[in-house]
């Protein structure tokens, strides 16, 4: 056995069930490794990029980590975007980066570079391993230090020399057991006492909260006098539908946010960091509310569901009561707008599908509409790094394998990960790709707005706007192996919706908005 087979064997007995890769010559044992190991199953992305974003849609829907690997410091580097949204949605992620065979590294190759120190950006744990014989305990290493209640990045830089050194005596691996969650009982009774003292709270609500649970017990406090619920604005993982309360998600732009917490005593912190805002804009505060207006009722990692039942348990909140299910379809004939594309998608939703969200055109009209759909969760861009929102779906879709995913995206931040398609089509996953295509970064004309430019001149327009020329969505998607349409009212996006759930394949639906 050499070193690679035992970060193989290692890594199956962790509980490693893929392996993302964009693999180069340093990991070229690896790869010969996983070719008989079929316990460990590789799948290969045209871009680093897809793998580690895959990897934070596996780790948020299967709640373990997933293994990806990457080529020295460079190939790192093209996949740290999407880990920056994976660390902020606290996913469990192991990374293995090939490096340089350790008697090479001296001589400062072309493709040497400080690993160390990129992946210290985005990981928790970092380590380097130094024998041969230890590439399997460093592998598990990792796998712990990634698989805590609050889950974290853990990297692995591995040396090409000692995946292909053999290995005297094979370890023996134990298997990794789920961690588990608890939650703080004094938390509870703070927050319980300050609602018994007459005080107004305004929960903000991430994490585990936002599980069928959390939200059921975040239903019942709702009623209560002095109450108002939040979901964080935007969640690693939420539930949404089936009857479960509708939490309105917190406001992105601050002021709007600051005005809404400002009306009660108290801020309580459910499963999230304090509240801050996204950018700082001149005259308002970073903070959404002051420090000594927080409460914590839980943190992330934490029982976060089992907070909050304890508390309306402790406040004999009244039972949930389910929410009304069912949605206004919008005129057939009307052209698509994205308060029509949230509606006819949140009604074709099939039970306990899957919706990963990246772009503000159609998702929060999405959102609004999906209260009242089928039981789902949906998956937002938790960093704020953009091209994350098919990776993420491709990953889900690989966590529960024919389950029905719906990439809701943006066409702007799309292109960033394009190279998803090939391996949606590859794998031949149940993936829906729908494409808001308005042909502009409407985001960056919103904030060329808030900065006072009341009108987009032409430089302001060469920016901001992406139709010269216009982007062929449907060459693009057949280029990469998927089907693919073109739809420009309510009529025809319900049609599309029913011929890809009938067809049970991937398919991309380009949304003319």
């Amino acid at each position: 056995m050499n070193g690679a087979q035992l970060i193989v064997k290692a890594a199956v007995a962790s509980g490693i069930e893929y392996c993302f890769a964009n693999p180069g010559t340093t990991e070229i044992p690896l790869v010969a490794a996983m070719a008989s190991a079929p316990a460990l199953k590789p799948v290969l992305s045209l871009f680093e990029g897809v793998c580690t974003g895959a990897a934070d849609g596996y780790g948020r829907i299967a709640g373990k980590p997933a293994m990806t690997l990457t080529h020295l410091g460079p190939g790192f580097a093209n996949g740290i975007a999407n880990l920056h949204n994976a660390r902020r949605a606290n996913t469990p992620i192991v990374n293995v980066i090939g490096d340089h065979a350790s008697w090479h590294v001296n001589y400062d190759p072309p493709l040497a570079s400080d690993i160390q120190a990129l992946a210290g950006s985005v990981s928790g744990w970092v380590r380097t391993s130094r024998t041969a014989s230890a590439v399997g305990e460093d592998l598990q290493e990792a796998v712990r230090a990634a698989w805590q209640a609050k889950g974290q990045i853990a990297s692995l830089i591995l040396p090409m020399d000692l995946q292909a050194n053999a290995v005297q005596h094979e370890s023996a691996f134990t298997a990794l057991q789920a961690p588990i969650r608890r939650f703080a009982g004094d938390r509870i009774e703070a927050v319980a006492q300050a609602l018994r003292d007459g005080r107004r709270l305004v929960f903000i609500v991430g994490d585990q909260g936002l599980s069928v649970a959390g939200l059921e017990a975040a239903g019942r406090l709702a009623q209560l006098a002095g109450v108002r619920m939040f979901a964080e604005t935007f969640p690693r993982m939420s539930y949404r539908g089936g009857g479960l309360p509708d939490l309105d998600r917190l406001p992105y732009f601050p002021e709007v946010a600051i005005e809404i917490l400002d009306q009660y005593d108290a801020v309580v912190c459910a499963g999230v960091p304090e509240p801050i805002s996204y950018f700082g804009y001149e005259g308002i505060a970073s903070r959404l509310a002051e420090r000594d207006r927080l409460l914590c009722l839980a943190e992330v990692g934490d029982d976060v569901a089992g907070a909050l039942t304890a508390l309306a348990d402790a406040l004999e909140a009244p039972a949930h009561v389910p929410t009304s299910m069912g949605i206004e379809l919008p005129a057939a004939e009307a052209e698509l707008t994205p308060q029509s594309v949230g509606q006819v998608l949140a009604a074709s939703l099939p039970d306990d599908s899957i919706v990963s969200v990246e772009g503000g055109t159609c998702g929060y009209p999405f959102f609004t509409a999906s209260a009242q759909a089928a039981r789902h969760r949906v998956l937002t861009n938790t960093g704020g790094a953009i091209g994350q929102g098919i990776p993420v779906g491709f990953g889900a879709a690989m966590a529960e394998r024919g389950n029905k995913v719906f990439c809701l995206q943006s066409d702007g931040s799309a292109q960033y990960t394009i190279q998803t398609l090939w391996s949606i089509a590859r794998e031949q996953l149940p993936v829906v790709i729908l494409i808001a295509a308005n042909h502009r970064y409407a985001i960056l004309q919103n904030e060329l707005r808030r900065f006072g430019m009341t009108e987009l001149g032409p430089e302001a327009l060469s920016l901001t706007v992406l139709d010269r020329p216009r982007i062929d969505w449907k060459a693009l998607a057949r280029g990469y192996g998927l089907p693919a349409s073109t739809v420009h009212t309510n009529g025809e996006l319900q049609r599309a919706l029913a011929n890809a759930k009938a067809d049970g394949g991937p398919c991309l639906i380009e949304m003319a908005l």
